[in-house]
């Protein structure tokens, strides 16, 4: 298993959350998603949400109702913070893991995207797909929005619709991949919504 290279470790993600270096962080769960998990009716799907960041996909899926979320997220300062902000769910209807995404063995029906597969190094992106696939229950689904832009540098890393089509094509159906009509005004023209189904 490859692993994140040292620049993107712990200790990178859990100094940006002290300094609150998050310039990705929006402060509310994102439209698509939120639009996406609005039209869900089976409230005891297993569901993960991997590099969580702040969680506000979580929790609004556990005030809708849902009760079977697990986060996971590498930096140990993050993860304190949100185990404190769920104390009254921990363990129950909210698991919260700190640890490395690619070590996880658990399965899942719904694995929810934002902004994890453009924060890891593109080195790993086959990896990633591969993970996901495995991580999903029979019919699961990954969702979720991912960059169609380039970046000087990253993170967050360049992605495009080309390469999530190569990457993405033999290991899953590719039910919706297209831009989204409902982005926030820094990122409109520049992100596209994903339904991948396991094949």
């Amino acid at each position: 298993m490859k692993k994140q290279p040292d620049l993107l470790n712990e200790n990178y993600w859990s100094s940006r959350y002290k300094n609150n270096d998050v310039a990705w962080d929006m402060g509310e769960v994102s439209l698509p998603l939120k639009e996406y998990f609005d039209q869900l009716t089976d409230k005891s799907i297993s569901i993960l949400i991997p590099g969580c960041g702040n969680a506000y996909e979580a929790e609004y899926l556990f005030q809708k109702g849902f009760k079977n979320i697990t986060l996971v997220d590498i930096s140990p300062v993050l993860v304190n913070k949100l185990k404190k902000q769920f104390s009254d769910f921990l363990n129950k209807e909210i698991n919260i893991i700190c640890g490395d995404f690619f070590a996880l063995t658990q399965a899942f029906d719904l694995i929810v995207e934002q902004t994890f597969f453009c924060a890891i190094d593109p080195s790993l992106r086959t990896e990633y797909a591969n993970k996901m696939h495995d991580l999903l229950n029979a019919n699961g689904k990954l969702i979720g929005v991912l960059f169609n832009r380039t970046f000087d540098a990253g993170p967050p890393f360049s992605g495009s619709k080309t390469e999530y089509n190569l990457l993405f094509k033999n290991k899953f159906q590719i039910k919706i991949m297209d831009e989204c009509y409902n982005s926030i005004n820094p990122r409109k023209g520049s992100e596209l919504f994903v339904i991948l189904q396991k094949l």
